[in-house]
């Protein structure tokens, strides 16, 4: 009998305002469903680059990126890089990916190419994370074609849930033309602060909005968090007993138990 390779789950990490801790999302969620013996691959599909840098690969010694593969240039096994986790693997941005918006304008595949791109590698990897830019651009319309689910990060402040409407907006329309399968996996409260009166109101509306699609997980605000990508590191190798750790090991054990 011959058993077909397992496709990994893709993940989309978006949310069109700045701030909110995808890509810190992006970064120790890999990680800990890395540790967890899963094998991961991390795609930074920002042009910033943060979780490139932020997994200790410098951006000025890539001989090509995420770019490179959505033109064409590359295949995406090309474009892996390995990281201080072996399980977890890493496809890096850097600024050139600015680009991708004009050399797409005649493509009328444009919506797909990442999709395309992505299906070299998901018989590799249990779960393929996506790491968007703050905007609803077409990378972010990419990353959702080519995923099975949206997690979206919310932070624990006020304004939080202003803008997330139109997030969902957008996914709806990718279900209708481009991945009806497309499934919201949940909302994720970041920065979250137990001792405040805000926390907890952004949590209960959040909550009350959405219900159970709300993580029972919160990742709370922590320094050593915004410390770790200075260094290069995810939160387990820098400080793994700090509540940040803590909190993304618990989320991705809610993840696994939930796929």
């Amino acid at each position: 009998m011959i058993l077909s390779a397992t496709m990994a789950m893709i993940i989309c990490i978006a949310n069109q305002k700045g701030g909110v801790g995808k890509t810190t999302t992006a970064i120790n969620l890999s990680a800990a469903l890395a540790v967890s013996e899963k094998r991961i691959l991390l795609i930074d599909c920002d042009p910033q680059g943060n979780a490139t840098t932020g997994l200790g690969i410098s951006k000025t010694d890539l001989p090509a990126n995420i770019y490179h593969g959505l033109i064409g240039r590359n295949s995406a096994t090309e474009l892996v890089r390995d990281t201080e986790i072996p399980a977890l693997k890493v496809i890096p941005a850097k600024e050139e990916l600015i680009g991708f918006e004009i050399e797409m304008v005649d493509n009328p595949h444009r919506e797909t190419v990442l999709k395309e791109l992505v299906a070299d590698v998901t018989d590799r990897f249990d779960y393929i994370v996506l790491d968007c830019p703050p905007s609803l651009s077409l990378l972010t319309v990419n990353a959702l074609t080519a995923s099975d689910v949206l997690l979206v990060p919310l932070q624990c402040e006020f304004y939080a849930l202003e803008g997330l409407g139109q997030l969902l907006n957008t996914m709806k329309r990718i279900q209708k033309h481009f991945n009806p399968a497309l499934r919201l996996m949940g909302i994720l409260l970041t920065m979250y602060d137990k001792r405040t009166n805000l926390s907890r109101q952004v949590a209960e509306e959040a909550t009350r909005y959405f219900q159970d699609r709300v993580f029972r997980t919160a990742i709370p605000r922590s320094v050593r968090l915004s410390e770790a990508p200075s260094h290069g590191k995810p939160i387990l190798l820098y400080d793994a007993g700090c509540a940040g750790a803590l909190g993304y090991f618990d989320l991705a054990r809610e993840i696994l138990l939930g796929t």
